[in-house]
């Protein structure tokens, strides 16, 4: 502790290495986790993500607990069918001040569903056509609760195998035109 700056002592974001003046909010706030392919540890992920989006991003509360929900979704689809037990995944949170979130979650490629990225993005594009009819319990996760929560999305291939699946949500979308329509207000999912 003797060797400390009193200016850093005082100030916490001097420390943090943004100086004792001026914040770097322009530069973008980056958290990687790896997690083992456990759905004991998808809990952790869920309340992580909901401390993050209410403390560190001008989201609401409501899309807290949304993202919530889409973080869940990635995790639950790379452990399940992404990883094998005793393999990791890769939780990446980027904050963009004021301007957006996003979250990736890689997988291994060595779970049950061997899945090209081509494909994610095929079942994806069918199962969000509203003439899809969805006859099963599960399967809904990735077209209507990550798609429909967010502005991008994204599936990659990794060079060693897996998906990389990648969302972001903007902080404000001037394009969006304002609907009247129950059907598409976005504080609710329709599940068909």
């Amino acid at each position: 502790m003797e060797n400390q700056n009193p200016t850093q002592m005082q100030n916490p974001a001097a420390t943090l290495g943004q100086g004792p003046s001026q914040p770097q909010e322009n530069k973008p706030m980056r958290i990687s986790i790896t997690l083992p392919t456990n759905a004991y540890f998808v809990s952790g992920i869920r309340d992580f993500t909901l401390g993050l989006i209410r403390n560190m991003t001008s989201f609401s509360e409501q899309w807290a607990f949304r993202f919530q929900s889409v973080v869940d979704e990635l995790c639950n689809n790379a452990i399940e069918y992404g990883s094998r037990p005793g393999e990791d995944i890769i939780i990446t949170f980027v904050n963009r001040s004021n301007e957006s979130i996003e979250i990736s979650v890689q997988d291994t490629g060595t779970g049950k569903s061997k899945m090209s990225a081509a494909d994610l993005t095929q079942l994806v594009k069918e199962r969000r056509d509203p003439n899809y009819v969805h006859t099963g319990i599960r399967g809904r996760g990735l077209s209507k609760i990550v798609s429909e929560w967010t502005d991008e999305l994204e599936f990659k291939d990794n060079e060693n195998g897996g998906i990389l699946v990648k969302i972001k949500k903007y902080l404000k979308d001037p394009n969006t035109p304002k609907s009247t329509n129950p059907l598409e207000n976005p504080t609710h999912v329709v599940l068909n």
